[in-house]
C-alpha cells in the first residue's frame, strides 16, 4: 500500500486536489482509500466546525471506510483543553489510518487547515506525514511573488525533515497569473531542486465560496432566498462594504460581479441600487430589519437577503474565513476537480514515484 499526505494553507485546493487524484487513480483500476487525521476547521459564530471532506470522499468514492474512521480527531481553536495526552492521539490515528488503508493500493491523506495546526501536541501535518510513512504533495493558492516563496519554504522544510515530497501544485491561479507561475515559479522551483507537480487555473465553482457558506459561517437568518437552492449556491467573488455615499457606491457596485453586499438594514438606498447590479447576497448586519422594498426586490431578482446580529466589522471578520468546500451533491465542482488533475497536474509522474 501506498500513500500520499497532501498539505497546505486554507483554500489551497487540497480537498479538490485529492479528489481528482482519486478519481484518477480508481479510473485506472486501483483501490483508494482516504484518510484526514485531524480536521481544525475554523469555527462559524455558532461554535459550528465546518467540515464534511470525509463525507464528500466516502459519497463521491464510494468507499468502504466510516466518517469516523477517516476522520478521527476533530480540533477547534481551543483543542489544548482536550489533548493532554497527544501520544494517545498519535496510537488511534495510526490505529485508524492502518483500519482505512486495508486492502487499498493507495490512501490519500489531506491534512488540517493549516500544516503547522497541532503543532504543540506533535499532530501536524509534516508529523502526521513522517509518522505514517506518507510521500507529500504540497498545495499553493497562487496570488502573488509570496506564493513562490511559500512554496520553496514547504519544500525545504519536508526536505530538511527528511520527508519525500513529490512535487507542489499551484491551484486556483488567476488567469492572468498561469503564464507567471509557468514561465517564472516553476523554473525558479525546479532550480531549487524540487518539483511543480501541476498549475491549476482558478475556476469561480469551486474557488469562490458560496452564499450558503457565508450564511453558515454567520449564523445568520435567511430572510428571502433560502427556498431556492440554486440561488443560495451562487458563488460570491468579492465583497463590498456599504458604509460609502451612494455616488461612490453606484460607482464601485457596478464593477464588481458577483458580490455580496454588506451593510446595515437601515440603508435602504444602497440595497436596492446593489440588487440593479451583480449581487450574489444582502448580508445586512446590527439585527436590522430592512425595508419591506427591500426583500420584495431581492426576491423577485433571486438575490438571498441574510439578516446577522453581527455588526460590521466581525461580519467582514468572519466572512474572511469561509472558503469553498466541495459537497457530494455538487455534480459541477466534482466534474472541475476531476478535469482539472487529468488536464493541469503530473499525475502520470506521481503514479510513476508512486509505483503504483
Amino acid at each position: 500500500m501506498k500513500s500520499l499526505f497532501l498539505m497546505g494553507t486554507p483554500d489551497s485546493g487540497k480537498t479538490a486536489v485529492a479528489l481528482g487524484l482519486a478519481l484518477k487513480f480508481q479510473e485506472l483500476g486501483y483501490k483508494v482509500g482516504y484518510f484526514k487525521p485531524v480536521d481544525n476547521g475554523r469555527r462559524s459564530i455558532s461554535g459550528k466546525i465546518p467540515g464534511g471532506d470525509a463525507v464528500l470522499m466516502k459519497s463521491v468514492l464510494s468507499l468502504e471506510a466510516s466518517v469516523g474512521q477517516m476522520n478521527p480527531i476533530k480540533a477547534g481553536p481551543d483543542y489544548l483543553n482536550r489533548f493532554d495526552r497527544a501520544e494517545d492521539n498519535l496510537k488511534e490515528i495510526k490505529l485508524t489510518f492502518e483500519e482505512v488503508s486495508n486492502g487499498c493500493d493507495i490512501v490519500l491523506v489531506e491534512g488540517a487547515v493549516f500544516p503547522h495546526a497541532l503543532a504543540a501536541v506533535g499532530l501536524d501535518s509534516v508529523t502526521l506525514a513522517r509518522e505514517l510513512g506518507c510521500q507529500v504533495l504540497t498545495t499553493v493558492k497562487a496570488e502573488d511573488d509570496n506564493t513562490l516563496d511559500l512554496a520553496v519554504f514547504y519544500n525545504r522544510y519536508l526536505a530538511g525533515m527528511q520527508i519525500p515530497c513529490l512535487g507542489t501544485v499551484f491551484s486556483n491561479v488567476p488567469r492572468q497569473m498561469v503564464s507567471k507561475v509557468e514561465g517564472v515559479f516553476s523554473p525558479v522551483l525546479e532550480e531549487a531542486g524540487f518539483k511543480t507537480a501541476g498549475v491549476i487555473p482558478s475556476h469561480p465553482e469551486i474557488s469562490f465560496p458560496t452564499v450558503r457558506e457565508y450564511q453558515e459561517i454567520l449564523g445568520g437568518e435567511v430572510l428571502v432566498g433560502n427556498e431556492n437552492q440554486a440561488n443560495m449556491d451562487q458563488f460570491v467573488e468579492d465583497i463590498v462594504i456599504g458604509a460609502m455615499n451612494m455616488e461612490s457606491a453606484l460607482s464601485y457596485l457596478r464593477r464588481a460581479a458577483n458580490k455580496a453586499v454588506v451593510m446595515g438594514g437601515d440603508r435602504a438606498d444602497l440595497a436596492l441600487a446593489a440588487l440593479e447590479t451583480q449581487t450574489s447576497a444582502l448580508i445586512l448586519t446590527g439585527g436590522l430589519y430592512p425595508d419591506v422594498k427591500i426583500l420584495a426586490s431581492a426576491e423577485e431578482k433571486g438575490v438571498p437577503v441574510i439578516l446577522t446580529h453581527q455588526d460590521t466589522f466581525t461580519v467582514v471578520e468572519l466572512l474572511g474565513r469561509a472558503f469553498r468546500h466541495l459537497k457530494p451533491g455538487d455534480k459541477t465542482g466534482i466534474n472541475i476537480a476531476r478535469e482539472n488533475v487529468d488536464k493541469y497536474c503530473s499525475w502520470q509522474s506521481l503514479v510513476d514515484v508512486l509505483e503504483l
